[in-house]
């Protein structure tokens, strides 16, 4: 049977909107993690296949196929393509997925996966919003079939989080809990440097920024919400920012063949839909799906990544999962870390592999919410 390993994980540290890496061309952001990579595995560059990035609204510096021209700005080989994907903020996690589905279908043999996302630069929802010059605010507007399957129904992150969080009777008091545990356990991840390995600084980067060390119940309490009369404010909802990751698969004939040790193999990987007005609900089918095809429980995963798009999305999917909360997202989630969209399922990745040699655990489960109502799910086995 064949296998797919993830040789090694790397990322820059993700700063805030307008920090240390504000400034930087989104295709050196990523160029610097796929030089890092190449440079700390020890490969071969030429012997790469493939360079998969995920990246969202890729326009102006993000335009172009960023996945190839950050290989050439990295200044590695002409001959290994590259190809951006797109399924918006599992971009990444969805570029593993592909490399993985290579390898494992021996059209393949060594690939580069990974995301980059500078939101400083490029400011969320860019690429919809320039629509509005051709006559479109929208991908849903103005189109007949959308309107015949949904109606008028509001089509937004936002209104989807308050959703949830009257469906799942979620208190905003419950969600600044939650957020107040993501940037404590943050700020102390930082703190006894359990981001060092996998973070390669750059310039002025060298830590990521977004957690807020002296945020507290009270100031969250003092926020008004996004929409009038709701829950969901700015303390509970993930962070503008900055950022890039990538990984290194290989198939088992490759590992061996450069003589190169992995950290895990690829054990389960899949991605379902749910309904895209709702969005955000799409994590719970997929973790229970991807289990089900895995044959395991949640209780065999020893460490979960759960993208923490809003608080009510992860609280949600902790009653439906019965997952441990003490095995879910230990070092913080984006509410502290931030997410750097197209970056953030490669730096889920990055951290849930670390974080597996870190603790010796065997299995790792990674899961986002993605515009349009989807889930990925990755299972990945912890090796050594």
């Amino acid at each position: 049977m064949a296998e797919a390993y993830i040789v090694d994980a790397v990322r820059t540290p993700v700063t805030k909107r307008g920090g240390a890496l504000a400034e930087v061309h989104s295709a050196d952001l990523a160029a610097h993690v796929l030089a890092g990579l190449v440079e700390r595995t020890g490969i071969d560059p030429a012997a790469v296949d493939d360079v998969i990035l995920g990246c969202v609204d890729t326009i102006g510096s993000q335009a172009g196929d960023i996945a190839r021209t950050a290989w050439l700005v990295a200044g590695l080989p002409d001959a290994v393509p590259g190809v951006t994907v797109d399924r918006q903020c599992g971009s990444s996690q969805q570029a593993l997925h592909f490399a993985a589905q290579a390898v494992l279908s021996a059209t393949a043999d060594i690939v580069v996966a990974g995301g980059v996302q500078n939101m400083s630069a490029i400011p969320i929802s860019a690429a919809m919003t320039a629509g509005e010059q051709f006559g479109f605010a929208d991908p849903f507007s103005g189109s007949p079939g959308w309107q015949r399957r949904y109606g008028n129904a509001s089509v937004s992150q936002f209104r989807a989080a308050e959703m949830i969080a009257e469906e799942w009777r979620i208190s905003r008091t419950a969600m600044e809990s939650f957020a107040l545990r993501s940037h404590q356990r943050a700020t102390a991840a930082i703190r006894d440097g359990h981001f060092d390995r996998e973070i390669m600084p750059l310039g002025a980067a060298e830590v990521d920024t977004c957690p807020r060390q002296d945020t507290s119940l009270a100031k969250m309490a003092k926020l008004a919400p996004i929409t009038e009369g709701g829950k969901i404010t700015a303390a509970v909802s993930s962070q503008v920012c900055d950022g890039a990751a990538a990984l290194l698969v290989m198939s088992e004939q490759a590992v061996r063949a450069h003589g190169i040790t992995p950290r895990a193999r690829v054990h389960h990987l899949s991605a379902r839909g749910a309904d895209p007005v709702w969005m955000l609900t799409a994590p719970i089918p997929a973790t229970a799906h991807a289990l089900s095809r895995a044959g395991l429980a949640i209780t065999d995963i020893d460490r979960i990544e759960i993208n923490e798009a809003f608080a009510s999305v992860v609280l949600a999917w902790l009653d439906e999962s019965g997952a441990d909360p003490e095995r879910v997202n230990v070092h913080g989630g984006a509410i502290a870390l931030g997410h750097p969209l197209g970056a953030t399922g490669a730096r889920l990745m990055t951290t849930l592999v670390h974080e597996l040699d870190r603790t010796g655990g065997r299995y790792g489960l990674q899961v986002m919410c993605e515009g349009g109502g989807q889930a990925n799910v990755t299972i990945v086995e912890r090796l050594g």
